[in-house]
């Protein structure tokens, strides 16, 4: 049974394999793919070099276009919520400047 060793598979041992845990038929495995894809390969060494155990992945065109999507709604929707309670507070003071007459009394 042969098993296709994808990018998803070596991203799941990278932790293992960083971490020196990895055996060394996995590590074997690793680096042989690693020789596949430079740009994991220049991931995977500058992740090493910091000492950290996971590898930043950069997102795909897709999901980093879904994101900044979202981002931009919640930013959106902050902007409206912040601006309806500006509105909400000055017209409440505008009442009350109003409802006692100014202050003049």
């Amino acid at each position: 049974m042969n098993i296709e060793v994808t990018r998803n598979v070596i991203l799941d041992l990278l932790p293992l394999y960083l971490a020196g845990e990895a055996s060394v038929d996995t590590a074997a495995l690793v680096e042989n793919y690693l020789k596949t894809d430079p740009e994991l390969a220049r991931l995977t060494e500058q992740t090493a070099k910091t000492g950290l155990t996971e590898v930043p992945v950069p997102l795909s065109k897709e999901a980093a276009m879904e994101t900044y999507v979202r981002a931009t709604q919640r930013m959106l929707y902050r902007t409206l919520a912040l601006s309806a309670l500006i509105v909400v507070t000055v017209l409440g003071i505008l009442v009350l400047i109003l409802y006692f007459g100014f202050g003049l009394n």
